[in-house]
């Protein structure tokens, strides 16, 4: 295959984006507004100061988290579309162990507070990871459910027993000192959590690439059937790969209780788990290529607001460039496996190759004629 090829399908999400943004940028001057403007703003806005790049790292943190989540089940063919919901219980573990567990040292209670809502996110996780290789159930359907039976159960817990008494807003009451995750920009409330999820995708980088684990559930990804023949539990990897996407999106919740709000809020994220599946997506299920994504999603949400304020551009639009980014993104991969345009990519023509007829044996008939 030529080398401009190459690089024409490994760039597709590169495509997608770059789409993305030029429609965007269509979409805005549609809207009466200067797409150069309205970048400038996001990318100053993000970037521009200290503040801006302590929002930009306190939103990248829950999308980082939970895209490793969404890039480890991918890599052994599971679609984890449940990460908001795993980051809903994340939070509910890391508030409980923060409130009820008081007398720790911080040495102790904020492991122990991690340790508490990778558990719930990891067990939230399992249960459709069970459903999958013990019933077939289709783990899209079951994920994308749950995210709602989390999301109000959490509500519940907050409207009821975890609701601080006389709170003008259903939350919960402020976590103990101990259990706070320490800040690394304390003037813009960046916290450490970004730091965890940058040292979880060098960790899965390490362990899909270089380890036994990694090439089991990089084998089950590609062929369930292949592994099983060559002795690798498909069922036990399954699970286990589930279990510990789940994990790493509770995580995600837990830095958003205990580096940023220092409670429980009803709806205490907004859409992070989705902003996770299009980094995930995007990155090619790659986990140092997830810190990238991510990256630009934390940009966008914390860039969002000046670009109103500043280019009269809706922050939807933030949202819009999200989605068209996937939607490219799917296109590309589609068209990229599509007979013609697999033809091209390795060197030939766009049209089909001629039908080679078979060669007659001596005295056989033609179709339609008699010997």
């Amino acid at each position: 295959m030529i080398a401009w090829r190459v690089w024409v399908v490994r760039l597709v999400p590169v495509w997608a984006l770059g789409l993305a943004l030029s429609l965007g940028a269509v979409l805005i001057a549609a809207a009466g507004g200067k797409p150069l403007a309205a970048y400038w703003a996001v990318l100053h806005g993000a970037f521009g100061d200290v503040f801006g790049f302590g929002a930009t790292l306190t939103k990248m943190a829950p999308v980082l988290l939970a895209a490793l989540g969404v890039a480890l089940a991918a890599r052994a063919g599971l679609f984890n579309i449940g990460a908001e919901g795993q980051i809903y219980l994340g939070g509910l573990g890391a508030a409980w162990v923060g409130l009820y567990v008081p007398g720790l040292p911080s040495a102790l209670h904020v492991p122990l507070a991690l340790a508490a809502s990778a558990l719930l996110g990891g067990l939230w996780a399992l249960v459709p990871a069970y459903l999958r290789v013990a019933r077939g159930v289709n783990e899209v359907i079951t994920t994308l459910l749950m995210n709602y039976i989390a999301i109000h159960g959490v509500g519940y817990v907050v409207h009821g027993p975890m609701m601080e008494p006389g709170a003008p807003y259903p939350y919960s009451p402020v976590l103990a000192d101990t259990a706070h995750l320490p800040l690394i920009l304390p003037q813009a409330d960046a916290h450490a959590g970004i730091l965890l999820g940058l040292a979880a995708a060098v960790v899965l980088h390490v362990l899909l690439h270089r380890s036994s684990a990694g090439y089991r559930i990089q084998a089950v990804g590609l062929n369930p059937d292949a592994a099983a023949y060559g002795g690798i539990s498909v069922a036990r990897t399954m699970i286990g790969v589930m279990v510990a996407a789940g994990a790493l999106a509770g995580l995600a919740g837990a830095g958003e209780v205990m580096g940023l709000k220092y409670r429980l809020f009803d709806r205490f994220s907004p859409g992070y788990g989705f902003d996770a599946i299009a980094a995930a997506f995007l990155a090619g299920s790659q986990p140092l290529l997830v810190i990238l994504t991510s990256l630009f999603f934390g940009a966008l949400r914390s860039g969002g607001n000046l670009m109103q304020r500043v280019a009269g551009t809706p922050v939807a639009i933030v949202i819009v460039i999200q989605g068209l980014s996937i939607f490219f993104l799917t296109l590309g991969l589609v068209l990229s496996q599509w007979g013609p345009a697999r033809r091209f990519l390795r060197g030939g023509g766009l049209a089909a190759p001629p039908e080679r007829i078979p060669a007659r044996a001596p005295g056989e008939a033609r179709d339609g004629q008699r010997p």
